[in-house]
This record gives C-alpha cells, structure tokens and sequence, in this order.
C-alpha cells in the first residue's frame, strides 16, 4: 500500500457487541429479532450521517475516515467508498478475548467484497501473558499480514495490552497506576514481539499513553527496522472527554502519531439518547458532527503548539 500523506481522523463504529448489549441487553448466544437487526444498521447510519454533516460544516474529507463493520453497517461501507473516504472494516470476530476471524478461511472473500482501504483487527495481546495464546495469534495475524502486503487493502492494527492477574497485583489493583507505569513498557514489547513473528500493520491503533515520552517510544517501535512509513493513531477506548483530550495532546506533538481513531467518545450518548427517545434523528445528527469537529480540533491544536515549540 502506498504510504499516507497527511492525517487521518477516523470515526469507528463497528462494534457489534456494543450495540447488541448495550443498546437491546442481547448478550453473546442470544439472536436479534429483524427490527432490533434493523434499527442498529438505521443507528450506525446515523453515525455517518453524523460525518458527513462534519465534512459540510468544513471537516476535512481528505483526513476523514470511516471504520465501519460489515454485518450492520454494509450500506455503510458502500457509501464512504462512494463518497471517496478512507474506508476501514474489522476481520476479526466481535467480543473475543483471542482473535479469530469473523468469515474463517473466507475472510479474503470478504475483504476483496468491499476492497477498503484498511483491513482492520483488533487484538488483545499482552508479551508477558498467555504464550500459547499469543503463538496462536500471531501465526493468523502473519498470514493475515502477508496476505494484505499483495493487496491494495493496507493492514490497521488495534493492539489492547490487558493486563495480568500479576501485573494488577503489582500496582495495587490500580486500572490508573497500571496504564501510567506499566502498559507503556507492554504495548512496545508486544510491537516489537508481534513484528518479529511477521506482522507488519500500516498503521497501528494505540491505547492513548500519558506522556509524549511514552508516546515517542511507541512511534520509534512502530517504525523501527526502516518501517518509515508506518505510523500510529490513538484509539479511544470509551473514554471520557478529559482523558481522551489527554490522550491527544501527548500523541499529537509525536512525530510517527499521524491522527485518531475515537468512537463511542464521540457518538454513544447521542445514540443511546436517540434509542431512548430524548433528541430526534436530526439532534443526534447534529451532535455526533460536533464532537468530531471538537476531537479534530483538540488534536490540531495540540499539534500546533508542539511545532510552534520546537
């Protein structure tokens, strides 16, 4: 895949459990019904209604991405293709704590179906936990690397770094103390691992680290081994506003950070809101634009200010 210019701003959406759960209580092995089926594709695109109303407000289409899934969101994907944005879609099965395809032996098929721009996995891989599980993973997401480098599909890594039962008990049970003082550390090495093992992603999604020192440290690894042309993004995680902001501003002063991938940030209180019947179609609309709007903003802003400083 040729290499990039500019930023990318993604908006993701497809979560699959999330919606299921959250919005209908329907956990894993249980069915939607046709209309809860139907109202989660009307929800998701609503999300990108929510885009477009960003790119007419004056969002940058060149920098505007879509991650979006195929089960529900297919009408979807077929409109970012012809709207002519960064199109991404998910490979691997929704909800899993080790990875696996969501089309089996058929996910080329699907891939070349909808022929995005990134193919998309979400990993949770910790170097220091289960070594058989991480050995499985990373022989399928080699293949999977392979496969993509005689593709014009580029390959988007979302890499979740758990932690152990003995890396909790070694910060006290502290979620906080465990992303400042730990995970910096694991995320590198599990770049690092899952690059020996052969997979070499375009472009990496990044749990957000505190420091831009933590994040300078992540670039390097990214793009180690004369990968230049490989960059990092920081994914959202659900989090709030505040940390999310924090998040940026450490990425965004980083040369190898190249932009975001944040979601439920930025649209789940306007579709739980919308679901619940508090604001129209048109509010939610509306809202999902600004919080775009206002995540793009946080960023530049961020980014300014470091390149004013050096």
């Amino acid at each position: 895949m040729s290499q990039r210019q500019g930023p990318l701003y993604v908006l993701p959406f497809d979560h699959r459990g999330s919606f299921q759960k959250g919005l209908f209580g329907v956990g894993e092995g249980q069915s939607l019904t046709a209309e809860q089926r139907r109202r989660i594709e009307d929800l998701k695109l609503l999300v990108y209604e929510g885009l477009e109303r960003a790119l007419a407000d004056g969002a940058s289409r060149e920098a505007a991405g879509v991650l979006v899934d195929e089960e529900f969101g297919a009408e979807v994907a077929r409109r970012t293709k012809r709207a002519g944005l960064t199109l991404a879609m998910p490979v691997e099965k929704s909800g899993q704590d080790e990875f696996d395809f969501e089309y089996g032996a058929d996910y080329q098929a699907h891939i070349a179906a909808f022929s995005p721009d990134y193919a998309k996995v979400l990993v949770r891989y910790n170097a220091e936990g289960d070594l058989a599980q991480n050995g499985r993973q990373e022989v399928k997401l080699a293949g999977l690397s392979q496969w993509l480098s005689t593709q014009s599909t580029g390959f988007l890594f979302e890499l979740l770094v758990p932690a152990t039962p003995g890396q909790m008990a070694q910060v006290g049970g502290d979620t906080q103390a465990y992303a400042e003082r730990l995970l910096p550390d694991l995320v590198v090495a599990a770049m690092e691992r899952l690059q020996a093992a052969g997979v070499e992603p375009d472009v990496w999604k990044i749990q957000g680290l505190e420091t831009a020192q933590d994040c300078k440290r992540a670039a390097a690894q990214a793009r180690s081994g004369g990968r230049d042309g490989v960059f990092c993004i920081i994914l959202g995680h659900g989090a709030d506003d505040a940390q999310v902001t924090r998040w940026l501003q450490a990425a965004a002063a980083v040369p190898g950070y190249d932009g975001f991938a944040i979601g439920r940030t930025i649209w789940w209180q306007p579709v739980v809101d919308h679901q619940a019947g508090r604001i129209d179609r048109g509010e939610a609309i509306r809202q999902v634009a600004e919080r775009y709007q206002q995540m793009v903003a946080v960023y530049e802003a961020a980014r300014r200010q470091a390149s004013a400083a050096r």
